[in-house]
Order: C-alpha cells, then sequence, then structure tokens
C-alpha cells in the first residue's frame, strides 16, 4: 500500500468507555459518572458502571488485540483511578491496574500510548470548578508526574489529553457532555486551562525521560454552506477558528487565533505572562481525530458566529455522520500547509465509525460498511503520504464497541462485538479485514 517502513498501526479505546469497575479498588467518581447518573443525561439511562468490564477483562482484550498483529495501543488512563479526588492522595491500587495494562501489552509486543485524559475529570475537581478554574492544570500537571513516575520506563507514547474542544464545546458550552455546562462563548477559559494542563504535563513528563509526547485535537474540516456567499464563508472561517485552530495554533504557534473579531471573549482575560511559552513547548507527534467534516451557515439568531447545517450527497454512518473520506486527505494536507515547517509528524489517533451491527445466527457479525468506510479513510491516509505529509501512524476507533457517552450503549464503533449482557466479545468481519491489512502492509 505504500505506508513507510515503521508505520504504526494501532487501535484504540478509552477509560471510562470500556473499563467499568467505577467503584473498585479505591477509584474516586468522575464528572462522567455524576452525568451518567443523572437522569435525562445520557440515552437509555445508561452508565459506563460496568461498560465493557476491560478492568478483569483486560487479558481477553490484549489477546485479541495481539490476534490483529497491532504495533500498538492507545489507552487512556483514568485520573480519579489514580488520585481519586484530583489532587493529593495518591491511589496505588489504581496504579497498579496499569502496570499490569503496559506489562501484558509489552508481553505480547504491543507497544503502550497512553492518554493521561480523556474527560473522566475527577468530580471534586469540578466541584471547585472544574476546567474553569486555573488551578486544574496545576493538578493535571501533579497527576501526569505520578503517572510518569511509575509507567514511564515502559510506555514510550504519551498522549496529554483528548479532544479538548469537545471538552470545551460539548461538557461546558452547550451542555450534552459531562459536566454538562451551557456557558457557550463564556467557556472559553476552559480551552486555555486544559492547553495550559498539557503545556505543564510535558514539561513533567519530559523532567522523567518520556521520549515520545503529543497532543490529540478534534479536528473537523470548515465547508460554507455557500461557498459563494461571504457571511457563510465568514461563519465557516469561525468555526475553523473555535473548533481547529484554538486547540493548535497556540500549541505549535505559541499564539491563539483572533476569536475576539469572531465574537469571542478575549482571552487576555485569563492568558498569564508565561503561559503561551509553556504551552508551545516542543512535542514529537500531533494526534489527529477524524469522522467528518462540517458545513457552516451565517447564524441567524443566537450567540455564536455560526450555524451548523447538514451536508447532503454522502453516505452517512449509524449516527447520521457523512462519511467523506476525502475531506480527511485534504485535512492531513491543510495542516501541513497551515503549519509548515512547526508541524510535526502527525499519528491519526482515532477514525472510524458507527453501524447496528448484530451477531448472526451463525455467530458471524458482517460489517461489510466499516469495511468499505476504513479502507476508504486509510487510503485517504496513504495518499496524503504519497503527497508528502509526515503521517506515521493510525489507530482505528475502535478495538470494542463501547458506551458511547451520550448515546449510552447504542453506538457500536468496534472492530470486536460486545454483547452487554454476557459482555461476550465477538470479532467482526472488519476485525479479520484489519488484521490482513496490517500483515499486507508489512510485506
Amino acid at each position: 500500500m505504500g505506508f513507510p517502513a515503521g508505520f504504526q498501526w494501532g487501535v484504540a479505546t478509552a477509560a471510562y468507555q470500556i473499563e467499568g469497575a467505577v467503584a473498585e479498588d479505591g477509584r474516586g467518581p468522575s464528572t462522567w459518572d455524576t452525568f451518567a447518573h443523572t437522569p435525562g443525561r445520557v440515552k437509555d439511562g445508561h452508565t459506563g458502571d460496568v461498560a465493557c468490564d476491560h478492568y478483569h477483562r483486560w487479558p481477553e482484550d490484549l489477546d485479541l488485540m495481539a490476534g490483529l498483529g497491532v504495533d500498538a495501543y492507545r489507552f487512556s488512563i483514568a485520573w480519579p483511578r489514580v488520585v481519586p479526588t484530583g489532587s493529593g492522595t495518591v491511589n496505588a491500587a489504581g496504579l497498579d491496574f496499569y502496570d499490569r495494562l503496559v506489562d501484558g501489552l509489552l508481553e505480547r509486543g504491543i507497544a503502550p500510548a497512553a492518554t493521561l485524559y480523556h474527560w473522566d475529570l475527577p468530580q471534586p475537581l469540578e466541584d471547585a470548578g472544574g476546567w474553569m478554574n486555573r488551578d486544574t492544570a496545576h493538578h493535571f500537571a501533579e497527576y501526569a508526574a505520578v503517572v510518569a513516575e511509575r509507567l514511564g520506563d515502559r510506555v514510550g507514547t504519551w498522549i496529554t489529553l483528548n479532544e479538548p474542544v469537545v471538552v470545551m464545546a460539548y461538557g461546558y458550552a452547550f451542555g450534552v457532555y459531562a459536566p454538562g455546562h451551557t456557558l457557550m462563548l463564556d467557556a472559553l477559559p476552559t480551552a486555555h486551562h486544559q492547553l495550559l494542563g498539557h503545556g505543564l504535563a510535558v514539561t513533567a513528563l519530559r523532567d522523567r525521560g518520556a521520549r515520545q509526547i503529543g497532543i490529540t485535537n478534534h479536528y473537523s474540516p470548515a465547508w460554507p454552506a455557500d461557498p459563494g456567499d461571504p457571511a457563510d464563508r465568514a461563519a465557516a472561517t469561525a468555526f475553523d477558528a473555535f473548533m481547529n485552530r484554538l486547540f493548535t495554533d497556540p500549541v505549535l504557534l505559541g499564539a491563539y487565533p483572533d476569536v475576539v473579531a469572531l465574537g469571542g471573549p478575549d482571552p487576555a482575560a485569563f492568558v498569564q505572562d508565561g503561559d503561551l511559552a509553556a504551552i508551545s513547548a516542543p512535542i514529537d507527534f500531533l494526534g489527529v481525530n477524524y469522522y467528518q467534516p462540517t458545513r457552516l451557515a451565517a447564524p441567524q439568531e443566537g450567540p455564536l458566529p455560526f450555524e451548523m447545517t447538514e451536508i447532503e450527497g454522502h453516505p452517512v454512518t449509524g449516527m447520521g455522520w457523512p462519511i467523506v473520506p476525502e475531506a480527511f486527505g485534504g485535512l492531513l494536507r491543510g495542516l501541513r500547509e497551515r503549519y509548515g515547517d512547526a508541524l510535526p509528524p502527525i499519528h491519526v489517533t482515532e477514525n472510524g465509525c458507527s453501524f447496528p451491527d448484530e451477531v448472526a445466527a451463525d455467530g458471524t457479525v458482517d460489517d461489510a460498511r466499516r469495511i468499505e468506510f476504513l479502507d476508504a479513510h486509510i487510503k485517504a491516509v496513504g495518499a496524503a503520504i504519497d503527497d508528502g505529509v509526515d503521517v506515521r501512524g493510525y489507530y482505528t476507533w475502535s478495538l470494542m464497541d463501547n458506551f458511547e457517552w451520550a448515546e449510552g450503549f447504542g453506538p457500536r464503533f468496534g472492530l470486536v462485538h460486545v454483547d452487554y449482557e454476557t459482555l461476550a466479545r465477538t470479532p467482526k468481519s472488519s476485525y479479520a479485514w484489519y488484521r490482513d491489512l496490517i500483515a499486507a502492509a508489512r510485506n
């Protein structure tokens, strides 16, 4: 397929979505525990209390990864499992779990890629203001140091934050994810405090010998509803600034985009001297998550400088997301064009799709549409590499079906089907396809 030697093939998961065991071995509550147990917040009242029970079944899940032949596994470490109150006392049992997990990966020849924060903020920190509180950034760096002290001798790849835009937008601005606030553009400080936490964590990780450090952002190409309409083009520009550039410019360029001109609050109100220097500490790779582009129109009303509209003319996933692999390739090329020499190597840290997969009477799960999706998107990555974009890894989302946040257990993103009553794992057709693709790519 033309992928370079050493290209890293992997799968990804997140702690709250698969681990379960939310009240075992000293784990404290997270914002997602609170949110999921609040009536009306999650579809059908689902919670991550048990999820896929990965906390107890991790050897079986690692064997599934070994069967795929993946080079790496991107997992997240649950902050409330390691530091139950978010700061202060460390829970040794929590670290022990990740110690076993990392050793199990290495025994199977799989490189661990650890994400420090995938949205499960310890509830006591949220009670003190969460990411609206600058102190949370410093607590995050302290937590990063604790984890690196224990696992740094074996974990080669570290991701500080996963998709901070989702925390800001869905968690604090629109209220559809934990912690469920509706601050709209007043949620902007949560972007800065997350990025400050990232920068401080980079230093903490470096001080403890970490070799490969990055941040994972969610990117969505911004399409004006009518490219000939200046108002729609302005809406797309505003969306791009808040969705994409806000979480990349400070890291790679040491400056925020001009959000004041786009209707946002002035970052000068919460950016302090030295913050941008900390945030722009050099990283070794940029994690890119891609699912779909977004079509923007000029707003008819409301506080936002854009209005999201439906993209027509493309097939959709089970969640109704448009399938546009060519936009993925355009995104990767666009990052190189925008950031030039400031852009480090890219790792695609998430890419996948949900479809309503079912186990057939013969025990198989035929998910041909997922295979078609992955094939087209992996080819888009390969084409971008051919065009000179430095992409060094691809992690499909996800290893297995799991708790899909506010949508509960309805959407299925996995290469492996999970029966949520029996917790039985059944590899889908896409599992075999990805296994064979990885093997072929190495030949």
